[in-house]
């Protein structure tokens, strides 16, 4: 069975004196969804403009999982095994639906149906595996085999990623959003 994991998040800022201070250390639930049993999202810190320092540490707000020109996106993602990610059998997929993009506003919409999996996005992506093993696969179905430590820097392609491991696999990432010919904006 999955278990879910918590991330810690300490987040600094400044007091009226202008001295550095921690204003903020506490544990972030993911946000799951029945669509996709195993997966986990942590949405740490983003920002929907140019970056801004909140001196009382409140996360900006955000109104889309990916962020448009000019916005950014810091978290995490769980990839579990290909085994693990059927959904329950019974599934009300509306309600699925429904509940995938309330928690993760504007990700299902850059989802491709006839490719699971495979999406592209207008970001830059820097992402950095943490636990287990993931395959990124590209267009023409080649894959790379990643493992902990492994960086990847996604510009703009279209991509899925896999696990065809029996663990799941964790990884951080920073998504920047940026301008691409060939996707819409977020909406």
């Amino acid at each position: 069975m999955f278990h879910t994991r918590s991330v810690r998040r300490v987040v600094t800022g400044h007091d009226a004196a202008g001295k550095a201070i921690f204003v903020s250390d506490e544990w972030v639930d993911p946000v799951t969804v029945a669509l996709s049993p195993g997966s986990e999202f942590h949405l740490l810190w983003g920002g929907d403009g140019p970056p801004s320092f909140p001196d009382d540490g409140t996360r900006p707000t955000t109104t889309t999982y990916f962020p448009a020109a000019g916005g950014f996106r810091f978290g995490q993602f769980s990839v579990p095994p290909e085994s693990a990610r059927q959904p329950a059998e019974g599934l009300d997929l509306d309600a699925a639906l429904a509940e995938f993009d309330a928690k993760l506003p504007g990700l299902a919409g850059h989802m491709e149906p006839d490719a699971p999996g495979m999406h592209t996005t207008s970001t830059i992506d820097f992402e950095v595996v943490l636990d287990g093993e993931v395959w990124l696969e590209l267009d023409d179905g080649e894959e790379v085999h990643l493992q902990p430590g492994d960086c990847v820097v996604q510009n703009g392609t279209r991509h899925a990623w896999r696990n065809h491991g029996d663990v799941t696999a964790r990884l951080a990432v920073i998504l920047i959003g940026a301008h691409h010919a060939n996707v819409n904006p977020p909406t």
